[in-house]
């Protein structure tokens, strides 16, 4: 089975557009505040073309979208890393070290036991991402099912998906004005929860055993709330990966969404030919 959605390019795309705003929305910020002069910066030259035109008023208003987009991007930051820190902790306070060292060895990556009755199969961190696993979740599968869900996160693990995850979900949300982010957001999301899908029936060699514990895990319901940082097993694409598995030849054509694109295109491109004026 396969996903031939171009997830990277997707990534990479999005991560460009979204850096590069934010990065020059910070640099005038930080040029306003410091009483810099910086030429290069799309920002600064759409204050001069404002005042050339006449629209002076509207430079406040230039203002306000860039700072409440870098205080937005502040908070989003901070509020994340804080949800990902109490639950690290948390998880921290019910781990089974005993299995946690035996599952580490046994698929040579950091997979964390927890005793809890909930099923809780996530993948979390950025620079030195964890599996973690419930002793609920592993008594409420077979041992086959369990298996392909390690598989699966495994997946999210060695490809360091939360980072990912966790920078288009920022992007999109505090990049408002640019909608096609968020459609990125979500079919990257759908993508790698494929691709982690596929992993695990390679690994194992069948797709019932996947599915069966998706299944359950949809019929046990949604648990626990995690922060942005985090890649659930049974969180994203459920219905899809559930119609994928029974179809494996099946396919779903990418579809972007037209307004979004054209809205977020010319946004994008009123900023390059800002930088083109500039350097004429």
């Amino acid at each position: 089975m396969r996903t031939t959605h171009p997830s990277k390019s997707l990534f990479l795309v999005s991560l460009l557009a979204s850096g590069t705003i934010l990065s020059q929305m910070g640099l005038y910020a930080v040029s306003l505040l410091a009483g810099w002069d910086v030429r290069l910066n799309f920002v600064a030259v759409c204050h001069s073309a404002l005042k050339w035109i006449g629209f002076t008023f509207l430079e406040y208003a230039v203002d306000a979208l860039v700072f409440s987009t870098l205080i937005l991007f502040v908070w989003k930051l901070s509020r994340q890393w804080l949800l990902a820190s109490r639950l690290r902790r948390w998880f921290g306070a019910y781990e089974i070290g005993t299995l946690t060292n035996e599952w580490s060895k046994r698929y040579s990556a950091d997979i964390r036991l927890i005793s809890y009755p909930a099923p809780v199969a996530v993948t979390m961190g950025f620079f030195r991402p964890v599996v973690v696993l419930s002793t609920g979740l592993k008594d409420m599968l077979t041992d086959s099912e369990f298996e392909a869900v390690v598989y699966h996160e495994l997946y999210h693990h060695r490809s360091r998906d939360p980072l990912k995850v966790f920078l288009l979900a920022v992007s999109a949300s505090v990049l408002w004005y640019m909608p096609i982010l968020g459609w990125v957001r979500e079919q990257y999301r759908r993508d790698k929860e494929l691709l982690a899908d596929a992993y695990a029936i390679e690994r194992t060699g069948s797709a019932a055993e996947l599915g069966s514990a998706l299944v359950k895990m949809i019929k046990a319901g949604r648990q626990i709330h995690m922060p942005l940082s985090c890649v659930s097993f049974a969180d994203t694409s459920v219905n899809e990966r559930i119609h994928r598995l029974l179809n494996p030849a099946a396919d779903r054509p990418l579809h972007i969404p037209v307004q979004s694109a054209f809205w977020s295109l010319s946004v994008f491109a009123g900023i390059c030919l800002l930088f083109i004026d500039v350097l004429l």
